[in-house]
């Protein structure tokens, strides 16, 4: 295991999330790399749920990776909790030393804790390299995902 520390952001990590956001295939077309209102007011609301948490990934000092988890209550399952996990990155030179799966896992862990009867997320068609990381995780692509944008 790494020194990597797992903890909520705070507000003074926003600059560094989005820029992780933004320094991707698809974030860099979607995404901006200076704070601004919308990530402002993004960020105020994610913190102020209770059910939705934005994870920051820190090591040696620095934050290296990201994701957002949510806990979504529903009646299927006998009324089980699932646990959705989105925007996950990690910083483009510190990709491929393992982090990122470290990062999912204690995800994972979290959920499982907290009695999650599964655990979710999308993923785009186009990264081959995500779907193989996700299903060496034990993800199965079960179900064809939809979206529209508005």
């Amino acid at each position: 295991m790494s020194d990597m520390i797992f903890r909520e952001a705070v507000r003074a990590d926003l600059p560094a999330v989005i820029a992780l956001l933004a320094d991707d295939v698809l974030g860099k077309a979607r995404d901006f790399t200076q704070v601004d209102e919308a990530y402002e007011r993004a960020f105020a609301d994610i913190s102020a749920d209770s059910r939705n948490f934005l994870i920051v990934a820190e090591q040696d000092g620095e934050l290296v990776g990201c994701l957002q988890i949510t806990y979504i209550p529903g009646l299927g399952r006998h009324g089980a909790e699932r646990s959705l996990i989105e925007s996950v990155r990690v910083r483009s030179d510190r990709r491929g030393q393992g982090l990122g799966r470290e990062l999912m896992v204690w995800a994972i862990d979290q959920a499982r804790q907290r009695g999650c009867a599964l655990v979710q997320l999308t993923t785009d068609k186009s990264r081959a390299d995500a779907h193989r990381f996700y299903l060496n995780l034990g993800f199965k692509a079960s179900h064809e995902g939809m979206k529209l944008p508005l």
